[in-house]
């Protein structure tokens, strides 16, 4: 009889752990989480802002500080890596019509109306990139009503739109001179400027820092 006491004692110790270590996992596995420490990574410091597309593991971020701008997708295990002077405009799409844009040279196109039902809502993010021209971040899809932490079309288009701001200020500020690293003289290597630039992927555990 005195053995109850103690292995209810212990089977509610073992429920304590394994319910402190399952939250611990679903924090550090958090799809936001995940993006932004793949983000800060890359970036080389702390994303000033970050957009998330909830529930596709799609994210992007800019740190004005080290002059970068990230892509992520897969929850923040592929990235790639952007100049701040490479973005060349955004645009918010909603069911394959562009509602609003912002380019680099061009005056901004402003968001004049919310819609409360749509299909899909979409930011794309635009670049002077030949391989990976564009980004594309879907903040609202139909039959998102029945996922969690869904917040509506409309909130999605004020994200988007807010998103579209941003970028405008990116925007307008001015291009920084570029300096030639190759020495005086030395041929370009043209094979090197050639070659497509693969996506950063982050290790496993590098994932979790």
């Amino acid at each position: 009889m005195n053995e109850w006491p103690r292995l209810f004692l212990l089977l509610a110790l073992a429920g304590v752990v394994v319910t402190l270590l399952g939250s611990a996992a679903a924090w550090l596995m958090d799809e936001e989480r995940r993006i932004r420490r793949a983000l800060k990574r890359v970036l080389k410091g702390p994303a000033e802002a970050v957009i998330i597309a909830r529930g596709r593991g799609r994210g992007a971020g800019f740190n004005t500080s080290t002059g970068l701008m990230g892509v992520a997708w897969d929850a923040g295990a592929w990235l790639l890596i952007y100049r701040l002077d490479e973005l060349m405009g955004a645009e918010v799409i909603v069911d394959g019509q562009v509602v609003a844009r912002a380019y680099r040279g061009e005056p901004r196109r402003a968001l004049d109306q919310t819609l409360e039902h749509a299909a899909r809502v979409t930011l794309r993010l635009i670049f002077d990139d030949p391989h990976h021209p564009d980004f594309d971040l879907d903040l609202w899809l139909a039959g998102d009503e029945a996922r969690r932490r869904a917040t509506s079309p409309s909130d999605a288009m004020q994200e988007a739109n807010r998103w579209l701001a941003r970028a405008e200020a990116i925007l307008r500020r001015p291009i920084a001179p570029r300096v030639a690293a190759a020495m005086p003289g030395a041929a370009p290597d043209a094979a090197q400027d050639d070659d497509e630039e693969p996506p950063f992927q982050l290790d496993s555990d590098e994932r979790l820092l």
